[in-house]
Parts: C-alpha cells; sequence; structure tokens
C-alpha cells in the first residue's frame, strides 16, 4: 500500500514553478527523478525537493495541473503542508502575472510586499 500523498494544485507552468521554489531558497531538482517514499517506494516527479531524512517531496504533472506528491508521514519542511503550499502558490502567482504582462508589453512599476503578505504590482505600458 502506498504511503504517497498527491495533493493538487492550480500549478500549470514548469517554469513559474521553479522560479518559485528559487525565490522561496528552496532547493529543487529538475526531473524527471524519482520522490522517495516509505520502504522504498518511489514516484515519478517533475521537480524533487530532497529533504535530510532521506524522503522527498516532488511535484508531479497530472495532465492538467503539478500535484505535490510526499509521504506526509515524513514531511520535514519549515512550514506545514498547506503553509508551503500557499508560498509556493504566492510566489508562482507572482511569476505567472509578471511574465504574462511582459508578454503583453507591460513592464512592472511599482512592486510592494503588504502586511498580510499580499504583493502589489502596479505595471505599465508606454505607447507611442
Amino acid at each position: 500500500m502506498s504511503h504517497f500523498s498527491q495533493i493538487k494544485t492550480q500549478i500549470r507552468n514548469l517554469e513559474s514553478l521553479q522560479d518559485a521554489l528559487s525565490d522561496l531558497g528552496i532547493d529543487w531538482k529538475k526531473g524527471p527523478r524519482e520522490v522517495r517514499g516509505y520502504r522504498g517506494q518511489t514516484h515519478s516527479a517533475e521537480i524533487t525537493i530532497e529533504q535530510d531524512n532521506g524522503y522527498d517531496v516532488g511535484f508531479k504533472w497530472n495532465g492538467k495541473e503539478y500535484e505535490l506528491v510526499a509521504d506526509l508521514q515524513y514531511w520535514q519542511q519549515d512550514l506545514s503542508v498547506e503553509g508551503f503550499l500557499r508560498q509556493v502558490t504566492q510566489r508562482y502567482a507572482y511569476h505567472t502575472v509578471v511574465k504574462e504582462t511582459v508578454r503583453a508589453g507591460f513592464q512592472v512599476a511599482e512592486q510592494q510586499k503588504n502586511e498580510d503578505g499580499s504583493i502589489r504590482l502596479v505595471v505599465q505600458r508606454w505607447s507611442a
């Protein structure tokens, strides 16, 4: 019986996910690689985060989005699973918005981190 949990996300862009993890100072490895779990069980994932305890956290493409894959019994991150996903999702959204605005010809004119942890972005586009 597998001990792996697969948690759905709204994350669909690998590059923005990689940027988000790097922003958070998370040491990740690009896959496909095996995520290690209970009793030597593994899951293939596009991103693997190795933990000191020998069990990994990963992000696996399910055909629609990247799911978090881990044996949660051996979770060893600084935050809870929910807190970890909240931070990753916020940084992912930030990178996705910035990339899309640049692609549409805008640039970030101002950015501010609010006390509640939210990020305020002001974008602008010059036209002739």
